[in-house]
């Protein structure tokens, strides 16, 4: 199996809905118009695929100067455990550059992971939690 990487490439909302909910992350999946503007509003989109298949994203919203969030992380069930979720992230600290931080918030079952492929953990964070 050979994944190819690709950044700022197309993605509907429906592949990108199918990544989500085979991954386990926890995002509004039946709301496509949702997971549409998600994807139009993102400043960076890195993609991987098994042949035409979407198996991994990571979604990022950043100035291009000094900080980057990383706001989805997934790689479909079938895929995990394949360095595809750590060459995403590679790939992206690649285009940003190292002057700029990157940061995510994670779920509770992925506190684990992210150390592992160089995240710290930060105690200096705030959040004002969505509505829905």
């Amino acid at each position: 199996m050979s994944i190819e990487y690709r950044i700022q490439t197309a993605v509907t909302a429906e592949q990108v809905a199918n990544v989500f909910r085979s991954s386990g992350i926890r995002r509004p999946v039946d709301d496509l118009p949702r997971i549409q503007k998600m994807i139009d509003n993102a400043d960076l989109i890195l993609s991987a695929w098994d042949g035409e298949e979407l198996v991994g994203i990571a979604r990022a919203v950043t100035d291009f100067s000094y900080c980057c969030y990383l706001s989805d992380l997934a790689v479909s069930q079938t895929h995990q455990r394949m360095g595809i979720g750590k060459e995403l992230v590679n790939r992206l600290q690649e285009h940003i550059g190292e002057e700029v931080a990157l940061l995510l918030l994670s779920a509770p079952s992925a506190m684990d992971y992210y150390p592992q492929i160089g995240f710290a953990k930060a105690e200096n964070a705030f959040l004002i939690k969505r509505a829905r």
